[in-house]
């Protein structure tokens, strides 16, 4: 999961960026809510965290601007405020969800989950292709009954891959997420996982799409 973190506090902007990286997914972190307003121009996130008390446009002030730009992305908003009439303002401004701050990341992180299993009409955190089967939450992977051994960037890969079973998947999604905003460890690290994938997979189990990117088989 790509996931956009707008955060002005150092402490918990690392802090999420580490754990919620070493769970697999690639945060990209602002911490400045003129510049969060438009992080969504020109880069697509699977989710977005969202805190209100931000330098230049407060959280709602971006929030705001992002839902009228017609992005749809889930936003989970992080807020110091919990009264009834608050967390109804979030809601109707647009927030998806909220969390009540201070709160332990694996909250934040089922929350996030739950949100993007909505955005895309799945009901819990298993993903199937053919004899594939995927625990998003548990970030395992099993052909038939035979456990997969991943490394946390193949697991990447291949979740992209059977989210999208029968579509090719661009190579510019899979390094965005794989990489964010970061640069790659090398101009050919994405067809090494690819490579790594066909290996423990089959050879036939993902098809390079020409000037596109990657479909898995179904």
């Amino acid at each position: 999961m790509r996931i956009l973190l707008i955060e002005d506090d150092d402490t918990l902007g690392e802090g999420l960026t580490e754990t919620l990286g070493l769970d697999g997914h690639r945060v990209d972190w602002l911490d400045h809510g003129t510049s969060a307003a438009h992080a969504f121009d020109a880069d697509v996130f699977d989710a977005a965290i969202l805190d209100l008390a931000l330098p230049g446009l407060d959280g709602e002030q971006v929030l705001s601007h992002w839902r009228r730009a017609g992005v749809t992305t889930p936003v989970l908003v992080l807020t110091a405020h919990e009264t009834s009439r608050d967390c109804v303002a979030l809601l109707d401004a647009g927030a998806d969800d909220y969390v009540v701050k201070p709160a332990r990341v694996t909250e934040i992180e089922a929350r996030l989950r739950a949100l993007v299993r909505r955005g895309v009409g799945r009901i819990d955190e298993t993903l199937s292709c053919g004899a594939l089967t995927l625990s998003v939450a548990r970030r395992a992977a099993w052909q038939g009954t035979q456990r997969l051994t991943l490394s946390a960037y193949e697991f990447v890969v291949l979740q992209a891959l059977v989210e999208h079973a029968g579509d090719p998947v661009t190579r510019e999604r899979l390094e965005a997420l794989l990489y964010g905003w970061s640069d790659g460890p090398e101009s050919n690290s994405l067809e090494v996982l690819i490579h790594r994938l066909r290996q423990k997979l089959g050879a036939a189990s993902i098809t390079t799409v020409r000037n596109v990117g990657y479909r898995i088989a179904t």
